[in-house]
């Protein structure tokens, strides 16, 4: 049976704002404490060279290329991880609108040998915050990509 995890996050930035973040591959090592490196495009099909944090694992990392499943932006990203009968890996990023931001549905839907040992209480309490802590330094991002703004067209006067 798939184990869950699922957080979620109100971000004061539009939708196609948060994507362009999230759909900049490049910049992760910049600002994402659990998908810490990334190489590739944020396109349907194409595949991406990713190391992330294991939350099962204190201060280790996986090495893995992963499949993009969905690009909309504004809307949806998404990628597949497999290692054949140990590991899948659905990970997604839904974006909805909600007033003037987004609510960021952050989620990844693991099945395989190695989640089926987790329990929920395991997912809880060793996966959830480490998805919570991307949300949080998802929004630092925006916010500090928003101050950054003006201050270039402030030094172009």
């Amino acid at each position: 049976m798939p184990k869950r995890v699922l957080t979620s996050i109100y971000l004061p930035h539009a939708p196609e704002r948060v994507w362009d973040v999230l759909a900049d591959f490049a910049r992760y090592a910049e600002w994402n404490p659990l998908n810490v490196e990334a190489e590739g495009e944020a396109r349907a099909g194409s595949r991406v060279r990713m190391r992330f944090l294991n939350p099962a694992r204190h201060g280790a990392t996986i090495r893995q290329t992963v499949t993009v499943t969905r690009a909309e932006r504004g809307r949806a990203l998404a990628w597949r991880g497999h290692v054949p009968l140990l590991f899948t890996g659905d990970h997604l990023f839904d974006l909805r609108r909600e007033g003037a931001g987004t609510r960021l549905i952050h989620s990844e839907t693991l099945s395989g040998l190695i989640p089926w040992r987790f329990s929920e209480d395991q997912i809880e309490r060793l996966f959830v915050p480490a998805y919570e802590a991307c949300n949080r330094a998802l929004a630092e991002r925006l916010n500090a990509l928003e101050n950054v703004f003006p201050l270039r067209l402030a030094s172009v006067r």
